[in-house]
C-alpha cells in the first residue's frame, strides 16, 4: 500500500536500497554460518579446544594441522568436500576403504568420549585449517596473552 503513494523513482531507490541491505545482512549470515571464529589470527575458545582435541586423539594418524600422513589422509583436503554430517559419521562409526594398493582403517570413535563430546569443536579446527583461515601450528585464543 504505502508503495504506491511514493514516486516511481522513490520506489526504486527503496528497492535499492533493500537489496542492499539484504545482501550485507546474507554475507553477515554466511561468516556467522562458519563453525568457527577468527580475529586477528587468534580463534575463539571452541576451535582452539577442537585443536587442543585433535592433537590428543587425531595427529598420530593424521598428522600435524590435519595435514596428513603415509597412512591416513589429509583432512584439510578432505574437509573442502567433505560435509559435517559426513564427518561425524566417519569419526564416529569410522570407515574402511579397501583398494587394490592398501587397506585403510579408519577406527570408530563414537565410544570416546574425549572425542564425541568436542566433535564440534574438532571440526571447527579442522574447517578452519580446510579454509585456510587458520594457519599452521599451536593457534592463539581470541583474548589470551599466549
Amino acid at each position: 500500500m504505502v508503495m504506491s503513494r511514493i514516486t516511481p523513482r522513490a520506489r526504486l531507490a527503496v528497492v535499492a536500497l533493500a537489496g542492499a541491505v539484504g545482501a550485507t545482512v546474507s554475507a553477515d549470515v554466511r561468516a556467522d554460518d562458519k563453525p568457527y571464529k577468527v580475529e586477528n589470527g587468534a580463534v575463539d575458545k571452541a576451535t582452539f579446544n577442537g585443536y587442543r582435541r585433535y592433537t590428543e586423539s587425531c595427529l598420530r594418524c593424521h598428522g600435524p594441522d590435519g595435514s596428513g600422513s603415509s597412512y591416513a589422509p589429509n583432512l584439510t583436503d578432505s574437509l573442502k568436500t567433505m560435509t559435517k554430517d559426513q564427518f561425524m559419521e566417519t569419526v564416529i562409526n569410522g570407515r574402511v576403504n579397501v583398494n587394490t594398493a592398501s587397506t585403510n582403517v579408519m577406527p570408530a570413535f563414537g565410544t570416546v568420549e574425549d572425542v564425541v563430546l568436542y566433535l564440534d569443536d574438532i571440526y571447527a579446527y579442522l574447517k578452519g585449517r580446510s579454509d585456510g583461515v587458520i594457519g599452521r601450528g599451536r593457534p592463539k585464543r581470541i583474548g589470551s596473552d599466549d
